[in-house]
């Protein structure tokens, strides 16, 4: 009896555990369909279809169409399933069985495009150009009228335009323009601005104007030979350069030729006694290529310039020694007052600065200046504070040497000469062990007004060759080399003070002198040793002081007592060198020394003759 009741009690545990498990599988269920729906909705393949078939169509492909099997099978399946489902949750003991749905294919796809062929492109080895065919005379004819008919239409139209705009903008600067008052013209005039463009503008203008040219000249004619010949031997003078307010009664006390511009010239002059207020110094730079009137530039100075040179290496500087001492340096890019100065001090010039000369190359130069007490200063262009060496110049350890030129022997920047106011000429030295004078030279009876080696090294080195003039009225040729420090020949053609001396720039044996006379003379030692080639004298008699050779040495500039610059041209006949010319001066300088040891040999004889 117990055993029954013990096995339906376990039997009603079973029943209530069933029904516990039925009613959580009834709560599942519900979900299962909403995923099912959620599956059905997804496959809804027609709406696919037509979607995709209206983007084929958004993208031009027209004549596309694809058709796909019906799919109604499939939805009365799917539709089983779900009955089959819903009558499967009313059981507890049964699982409902579900089918695998299948999966969805295109049965068939049928594409129609409208895509040309492929285009295959040949050649032949022929020639590819288009051939065009040629119009025929009367077509041609036709379009040219018909483009000279558009033209001429264009132009009227332009003209017509252009008058319209002509008498507007006409009006229209009536309305704008007014005069000015004399005030405001006065203004203007004084203006920095319109003073430096009138200035710069009349030169350009004063250049066109006075340069010649002849529109006559014939090529076709024959040209006379005899005065080609007369001309290519003779010294004539080209012009003269005068400023009525900046050089009139000024003397000349320096000139020089610029290297960069071989046109241009440069000419300091000293004070003048009837210009009080003006400055004592004055440089001007003028123009040799056009037949201007003016100078290109104009430098003042407080002090009278005793020397002057155009810096090498430098196109824009001039430099320039004063009667004080100073050294002044102007810039031709900047105002006429002096770009730099040096300091009036004892550890630089304090006497006048009579020779300065540029030595050395593009890298590595300095400016060399010698006062007249003897001093010798060496400058960098681009501090002149201080000098950057300085040694004064004494004979025998007591006398010092009034200086009153100096030349550097060319090619280099160590040893040059100086002439002296006591007549003597002496070799000296920048560095080395001996700084200062190393030889003595005696031969002139008064100062020695111009000196200069022999600048022509063309084929052979004659640098060692000297020429020197003085106030005893001679010039006399030098050889540094001769032990026994004496001249070597003495050219005593003028009675006059001979006061500058220089050596041709290209010819070996050509040299020039000036003197009080105003006497020009060139000289050629090959050809003569006792009277000049050619000879010019200056205009009313004035002194000639100054003389310089130009680059190509075709032309010499020589300056007077009153503030003119003449301008010679050399005949090409003597200005230029003939090929043996350097052999010639060889010869020449032998037969001189010769010369001068017999002249030597009969004054000893004739002294010990006087004796007896």
């Amino acid at each position: 009896m117990a055993d029954r009741l013990d096995r339906k009690a376990t039997l009603e545990a079973k029943k209530k555990r069933l029904a516990q498990i039925r009613a959580e599988k009834q709560k599942k269920l519900p979900r299962k369909e909403d995923e099912k729906v959620a599956v059905t909705v997804s496959s809804n393949l027609d709406q696919k279809r037509k979607d995709a078939d209206n983007l084929l169509l958004s993208l031009g492909l027209d004549d596309t169409k694809t058709v796909v099997a019906p799919v109604a099978e499939q939805r009365t399946q799917s539709k089983k399933i779900e009955g089959q489902q819903e009558s499967l949750t009313e059981g507890a003991t049964y699982r409902p069985r579900q089918t695998k749905a299948k999966s969805l294919d295109i049965s068939q796809v049928i594409c129609v495009t409208s895509i040309p062929p492929k285009e295959t492109v040949t050649y032949t080895k022929e020639t590819q150009t288009i051939v065009q065919q040629q119009d025929s005379e009367d077509e041609f004819e036709a379009l040219e009228q018909a483009a000279k008919d558009e033209a001429l239409a264009e132009t009227r139209k332009v003209a017509e335009t252009g008058d319209s705009d002509e008498e507007e903008t006409k009006q229209e600067l009536d309305q704008v323009t007014r005069e000015l008052s004399e005030d405001e013209k006065h203004v203007i005039e004084t203006s920095d601005g319109f003073q430096s463009f009138f200035t710069r503008s009349s030169k350009f203008i004063e250049r066109a104007l006075h340069h010649p040219i002849d529109i006559f000249t014939e090529y076709d004619t024959q040209v006379e030979e005899s005065s080609e010949i007369d001309k290519s031997m003779k010294l004539t003078m080209n012009r003269v350069f005068s400023d009525e307010r900046w050089s009139k009664r000024r003397m000349v006390t320096s000139l020089d030729w610029s290297t960069h511009h071989p046109e241009l010239s440069m000419a300091a002059y000293g004070n003048s006694e009837e210009a009080v207020y003006d400055p004592e110094g004055v440089v001007l730079v003028w123009n040799s290529k056009y037949k201007t009137t003016v100078p290109e530039h104009r430098f003042h100075c407080q002090s009278s310039v005793t020397a002057s040179c155009f810096a090498k290496f430098h196109p824009n500087l001039v430099i320039g020694g004063t009667y004080s001492g100073q050294i002044v340096v102007w810039d031709n890019r900047s105002s006429r007052r002096t770009a730099q100065r040096s300091k009036l001090s004892t550890a630089a010039h304090t006497h006048p600065v009579y020779c300065i000369d540029i030595v050395g190359s593009q890298n590595a130069h300095n400016l060399m200046s010698i006062s007249n007490d003897g001093k010798v200063c060496s400058w960098s262009l681009d501090m002149l504070s201080q000098p950057l060496e300085a040694f004064e110049m004494q004979h025998k350890q007591a006398k010092s040497v009034a200086v009153m030129c100096m030349s550097f022997q060319h090619n280099n920047v160590n040893n040059f000469a100086v002439g002296s106011e006591d007549g003597s000429v002496y070799t000296a030295c920048r560095h080395g062990s001996k700084t200062g004078i190393s030889e003595h030279f005696e031969g002139h009876t008064g100062p020695v007004s111009g000196i200069d080696f022999n600048k022509s090294t063309s084929q052979m080195d004659f640098s060692h060759v000297l020429l020197t003039s003085s106030l005893d009225w001679t010039i006399k040729l030098w050889s540094i080399k001769d032990s026994q420090k004496t001249y070597l020949h003495s050219f005593e053609d003028r009675n006059d003070c001979v006061y500058d001396v220089a050596w041709s720039p290209v010819h070996p044996a050509l040299f020039a002198s000036v003197d009080c006379g105003g006497n020009l003379d060139v000289w050629n030692i090959n050809s003569d040793v006792e009277e000049p080639i050619v000879s010019a004298k200056l205009p009313a008699h004035l002194s000639a002081n100054k003389l310089r050779w130009n680059g190509n040495g075709s032309q010499i500039m020589v300056g007077d007592s009153v503030g003119g610059v003449y301008l010679y041209d050399l005949g090409e006949q003597i200005a230029s060198p003939r090929p043996d010319d350097w052999n010639r001066f060889v010869r020449s300088m032998n037969e001189i020394r010769n010369m001068h040891q017999e002249e030597k040999e009969a004054r000893i004889v004739t002294s010990q003759q006087s004796h007896y």
